[in-house]
């Protein structure tokens, strides 16, 4: 017999996250500078938060006949509802916590987080019958709209608890994708999430009631209809033809996206510019690097997933040489395999990179598990793709406020010569993660003498911009200039190049 615990509640205090960055946009002082595009993007969101479930809901939503999956989800107060099968009790807190942030990130307002020891989830109902009669007992007494179970529900699963404990019930995968559905701005973002979506609630559409009943075929109840009726097509079938429908006509939408980003790729390849990518788990301070390093002014929000929509910035670094930055949207446990493979072409800005920086939340207290996840998720990428990894640098961020004993069992285990410690809100190690780069990409290159004609300022202007100039003098022939360069740009340049 399975053995199992009551259900505990999980020990928490967390300011909700709309609330402080409302608080954050009213009181932020007034400048005379212009707002960034990462302000704008911030403002919009939070105003978007304020919408209420009253203002939203539309008439013909409680008429339609659709299932709860097919909605927009409204979730306001919910309980999180986990199941520890392994790990620590803190791994547990931390799991649940993450979950907690997810369903206030989707605009949700936590009011409980339980979860209960068991060998395995159940088959039937996740949590066992007895659990549910409890569960629902406290669904009653707080009234709240949601119950959210932190693992992937099966169909079934997902009926018989909406069937026991009469109230909206949605697993993990259905969180995170609405939290995306919410975030995504570009035209290919929204299509990727909608993707996801209708692929997840394929196997999971069913019919309340009358939605079981069979449309009549042929002429039924005409003249002529004798012989020609048939048992026609019940409510589900009818919901997937147009699933099936609109996937597919999303699918040859995001074909025609998929080969404009080739291109672009494709021309980013042939620049000779170092394309370096921020990847990580989630809030883990991607964007806030960025800005740190590049004063770029993108987005940056105390939430999960705050960036879906990929966002490139050209920066310079100390020696002159111009590199791009391309942030990417952040991972985190268990991701919905849906999402990955909607993804997958914004993904692979990951593995197209001459460097990545590997973003890790120091302040975490499982640092090591962000890693892991991140880490399956790209080398899943390379079996697919067939791509080699890039290399890495591991940024561990946030380290003004991680605990000092998580850092000093990080610097422990980690390969420290591939490990920079920094902080992209006070700037600390900023220096030098910017060195570490710089001498990444300098042993990339090729250390030259290149002796150019006066009639070619063209190319002294182009060694300036693709290379690191380390001397340059003048004499009868022309201009000297020690550089260093791209192998590439080395080749092109052939026959200028001197013995020095």
């Amino acid at each position: 017999m399975t053995n199992t615990e009551d259900f505990r509640p999980a020990d928490r205090e967390r300011e909700r996250l709309i609330d402080r960055a409302l608080r954050d946009t009213e009181s932020a002082p007034v400048t005379g500078s212009e707002p960034t595009v990462g302000d704008l993007d911030l403002a919009e969101r939070n105003s978007f938060r304020r919408v209420t479930r009253e203002t939203d809901i539309r008439a013909e939503d409680l008429d339609d006949g659709y299932e709860v999956e097919y909605r927009k989800l409204r979730l306001e107060r919910v309980i999180l509802v986990g199941v520890w099968t392994t790990g620590t009790s803190a791994e547990v807190d931390a799991n649940m916590n993450e979950l907690a942030a997810l369903a206030e990130t989707a605009g949700a307002e936590v009011v409980d987080m339980l979860y209960q020891k068991r060998d395995k989830p159940d088959s039937g109902t996740y949590i066992g019958s007895g659990k549910v009669e409890e569960l629902k007992a406290i669904v009653e007494s707080t009234g709240s709209d949601t119950v959210v179970c932190d693992g992937e529900l099966s169909p079934g699963q997902m009926i018989a608890l909406e069937d026991k404990l009469k109230t909206k019930v949605i697993d993990r995968t259905m969180l995170i994708l609405d939290i995306f559905a919410q975030h995504a701005k570009s035209k290919e973002g929204k299509a990727q999430v909608a993707l996801a979506q209708m692929e997840y609630l394929y196997t999971r559409v069913r019919g309340w009631g009358g939605n079981l009943s069979r449309q009549a075929g042929g002429r039924a109840g005409s003249n002529g209809g004798v012989g020609l009726r048939g048992p026609g097509e019940t409510r589900i079938e009818a919901d997937r033809r147009r699933l099936r429908q609109e996937m597919a006509r999303l699918r040859k939408e995001l074909a025609g996206m998929t080969t404009a980003r080739e291109v672009k790729r494709a021309a980013r390849r042939e620049s000779v510019i170092p394309q370096i990518a921020i990847a990580g788990y989630t809030n883990a301070g991607k964007s806030s690097l960025i800005n740190a390093m590049t004063g770029a002014g993108v987005l940056v929000e105390d939430a999960l997933f705050a960036t879906l929509d990929p966002t490139t910035r050209r920066a310079e670094l100390t020696d002159g040489r111009q590199i791009v930055f391309t942030d990417t949207v952040g991972f985190v446990r268990h991701l919905p395999t849906q999402l990955v493979e909607a993804f997958k072409s914004t993904l692979e800005e990951v593995l197209g990179a001459d460097l990545i920086l590997h973003v890790v939340d120091g302040s975490d207290p499982f640092p090591l598990k962000q890693i892991e996840a991140v880490n399956k998720v790209i080398y899943d990428l390379v079996r697919e793709t067939g791509e080699e990894v890039p290399a890495e640098i591991i940024v561990i961020n946030k380290i003004d406020a991680a605990d000092p004993v998580t850092l000093a069992h990080l610097r422990h285990v980690l390969d420290r010569d591939n490990v920079v410690y920094v902080s992209a809100a006070t700037g600390e190690g900023i220096d030098e993660l910017t060195t570490r780069v710089e001498q990444y990409l300098n042993s990339l290159d090729v250390r030259v003498n290149v002796l150019v004609p006066f009639t070619r300022g063209d190319v002294v202007s182009r060694l300036h911009e693709v290379g690191t100039v380390l001397s340059e003098e003048y004499g009868e022939q022309g201009t000297l200039v020690d550089v260093r360069l791209p192998q590439r740009v080395a080749s092109e340049l052939a026959e200028f190049v001197v013995e020095a």
